[in-house]
Formats: structure tokens, C-alpha cells, sequence
């Protein structure tokens, strides 16, 4: 499988992550995985055109997940000096359930959700703002109705009885900086090599990427290069497949090269319960 989300979709980003799909859907047209963030760094904006985009999404196959709730750490001056380094520095103050406690974090999940059902939306998933996931908030999540989480490594499904995290260390670009702009592409080549074989690989795409072109041309060839192996599906469809039963009755196979779907047709069309992995 092949997972491939829209980080950080907000009114204040619609336009960059307009030119991201837009990239991708000229190489196919896959089912993609939305993170939306309700009130990104606390703005009062409301956007109609983002709002009627995400429900053409939705009725096109794609999925959409709540990513925090405002996207900013606001206990970013706790902990020591590593955690101080990573929430203030590396991610910019923006790991919003890095250091939460366990009702502050239930709460921000309770109003991101209220925020989702006051548009009619209802998210499988939820994704914290640069992967990060304190313990208060790890026990928030476990209480929530939520069927899967996401860090940076690791594909986590939730509820009773779900099976361990499946290691899938994320594709991601570090588009703030020229050096990053240079080495993060052959990180995530290095990436995709390594997990060659492994059952699910991410792609996880931001606004900032957009803005530069050798990012989005990387992009489009990773694309068509993975497309090649491994089939598109949405992060709650992952979650899906991961969660079915191994089945015992036919023998196991390589998963079928994938193809754009046709515009007709459903994007997450299903594989034979043989084809699914376990997590």
C-alpha cells in the first residue's frame, strides 16, 4: 500500500495544498488522506471555498483526518533540554500533543471532532502536528473513537484488541531550508529503497512544498515510480486492511501493480483479503 496525505490544510494554507494535488493528480488520480486543522495557530478564519473543496474530496474517494487543533505547542518551555531543542527549534513550536495532559488533550480532541460534525464531516484518524504524542495525550487518543494515529515511524491502529504498530517511517520533505530542500529528497529515496518490501509506505506532503519547484517535480516522479508497485489507498482504508484477519484459506501474494483509477470509479477500490497485510 501507498498512503499519501496533505498535512496542515487549513484556510491560511488552501491555496499551497491546491497546487500539491493538483501535482499529483497529473500523475494519477489516487485517493489522498487530508489533515485538517480546525483553528490553525488559533486564526478565527473560515473558508467556503476550502470547505465545499474538502467535500468534493470527499465525495471523490479521499479521506480526511484531524490534525490537532490549532497545530501550535503551546507548552513548548517544558521538559528538558532535548524536548525544549525538538518542540521549540526542530519543530517550530508546532507539536501541539507533545506535552498535554490527559484532559487538555481530550478536550482538544472533543472540539476538533464538534468542529468536524458541525460539517458533516466524521474523521476515522487523527495525526498529532509533527508526529509528536505526549503520554496524557496517548491516553486521550485510546479513549477516543478513533481507529487509527499516525507518528513518524510508526502506523499505530487504536481500539480494543488492535495488533502492535506497523514501522513505516514517513517520506517527508524539509522545505524550509536550502539545505533541507537538497538532502530531503534523497532521504526519502533512501526511505522508499529501504521499505522496498514492507507492507505500506507514507508520503506525507506540506504547503510549504509547493512552493518549490524541485520538490514538486520530486515528487511527481516518486509517484509515478511507487504507483508502479504498490496501490494507492487512504489512511482509514490502510487502517481497514491492517485490522482484518489473516486469512488462511488462499495462499499469499505480491500486491498488484496499481493504475490510476478511472474517473467513474471508486479510488480505494479493495484487494482480495489475500493481497492485505497484517499489522
Amino acid at each position: 500500500m501507498l498512503c499519501v496525505s496533505i498535512h496542515d490544510v487549513a484556510p491560511a494554507t488552501w491555496p499551497d495544498c491546491l497546487r500539491l494535488v493538483q501535482a499529483i493528480r497529473a500523475v494519477a488520480d489516487i485517493p489522498l488522506t487530508w489533515l485538517v486543522v480546525p483553528h490553525y495557530h488559533f486564526r478565527p478564519e473560515r473558508s467556503a471555498a476550502m470547505e465545499a473543496g474538502l467535500d468534493a474530496s470527499l465525495a471523490r474517494g479521499d479521506e480526511l483526518a484531524l490534525h490537532g487543533y490549532s497545530h501550535l505547542d503551546t507548552e513548548a518551555n517544558r521538559g528538558g533540554l532535548r524536548a525544549r531543542f525538538l518542540r521549540n527549534v526542530y519543530t517550530r513550536r508546532e507539536g501541539e500533543f507533545a506535552a498535554l495532559d490527559h484532559d487538555e488533550a481530550r478536550r482538544r480532541l472533543e472540539l476538533g471532532l464538534g468542529w468536524f460534525a458541525e460539517r458533516g464531516w466524521t474523521p476515522t484518524g487523527f495525526v498529532p502536528p509533527a508526529w509528536l504524542l505526549g503520554e496524557g495525550a496517548w491516553q486521550a487518543l485510546r479513549e477516543s473513537p478513533f481507529a487509527y494515529t499516525t507518528t513518524f515511524s510508526h502506523f499505530h491502529c487504536l481500539g480494543q484488541g488492535a495488533a502492535a504498530p506497523l514501522r513505516s517511517p514517513s517520506m517527508v520533505y524539509a522545505a524550509r531550508n536550502r539545505s533541507g530542500r537538497w538532502l530531503s529528497p534523497r532521504v526519502a529515496d533512501a526511505t522508499a529503497a529501504m521499505l522496498a518490501a514492507a507492507p505500506l509506505l507514507r508520503f506525507s506532503l506540506h504547503p510549504p512544498d509547493a512552493r518549490y519547484p524541485e520538490l514538486v517535480r520530486h515528487t511527481q516522479r516518486t509517484l509515478e515510480r511507487l504507483l508502479a508497485r504498490r496501490t494507492a489507498v487512504t489512511k482509514a482504508e490502510c487502517a481497514r486492511r491492517l485490522a482484518a484477519p489473516p486469512t488462511s484459506t488462499a495462499p499469499s501474494s505480491r500486491p498488484h501493480a496499481s493504475t490510476a483509477p478511472s474517473p467513474g470509479n471508486s479510488p480505494a477500490t479493495d484487494r482480495s483479503a489475500a493481497d492485505r497485510p497484517s499489522c
